[in-house]
């Protein structure tokens, strides 16, 4: 469902550009502004299919989704993103072929989203523009290098650890087995650490 692009939606996309460049209002009123749509999806409902070219960039307002392909009946996640995160199928909208992943709201989920046609006009109207995009891009690909890194060197407990550290709400928001497989941890494993961590809150109290 698209909504009017009112600015309790659009201004956090305002200012999560504005951590890569200095963007001024009047030049994100000009470019950005007039292609943004603000789309909402219901819990469960699907952003991205399987086997579609992926049209849009997408900007979480509100709510978390996934990304996740599936490999002998079992749905591996690879991303998990929620407030103020972006989250498309990175490969398939830049080269234009069909995705191998499936975006999915955990919760429903409210983006801002702007077409692949649009950013392409975009980019080609301003050298500003397109220096925000190559910026856009650039972070994504750190991103993803330095989990790809994690999931190397870490072990699955330092994994779980750092994890919990960094992002102990989304504990709570996102079903066990999501977590396990975005982790790369065994379901039972994954179990056990929460076990351990529930042991070590206690004595951290009782302490």
């Amino acid at each position: 469902m698209v909504h009017s692009c009112s600015m309790d939606y659009i201004k956090p996309f305002y200012v999560f550009l504005g951590k890569f460049f200095n963007l001024t209002e009047d030049e994100f009123n000009r470019y950005l502004l007039p292609v943004c749509k603000v789309r909402h999806f219901d819990k469960k409902e699907i952003l991205t299919k399987e086997g579609e070219v992926e049209n849009y960039f997408n900007f979480i307002v509100k709510g978390l989704a996934r990304k996740y392909y599936n490999k002998n009946n079992h749905e591996i996640n690879t991303q998990i993103s929620y407030e103020g995160q972006m989250l498309l199928s990175q490969e398939s909208f830049h080269s234009r072929l069909p995705s191998e992943y499936i975006i999915e709201a955990i919760e429903p989920t409210t983006v801002v989203s702007i077409s692949y046609e649009d950013s392409e006009k975009m980019f080609a109207s301003s050298q500003r523009m397109e220096n925000l995009g190559r910026l856009i891009v650039t972070y994504s690909m750190v991103i993803k290098d330095r989990w790809q890194m994690q999931l190397v060197k870490m072990t699955p407990r330092e994994r779980f650890l750092n994890f919990v550290t960094r992002n102990s709400n989304l504990m709570q928001r996102v079903p066990q087995k999501f977590l396990a497989s975005y982790l790369n941890i065994k379901p039972e494993t994954f179990s056990r650490f929460k076990h351990l961590l529930r042991e070590h809150s206690k004595k951290a109290v009782a302490g």
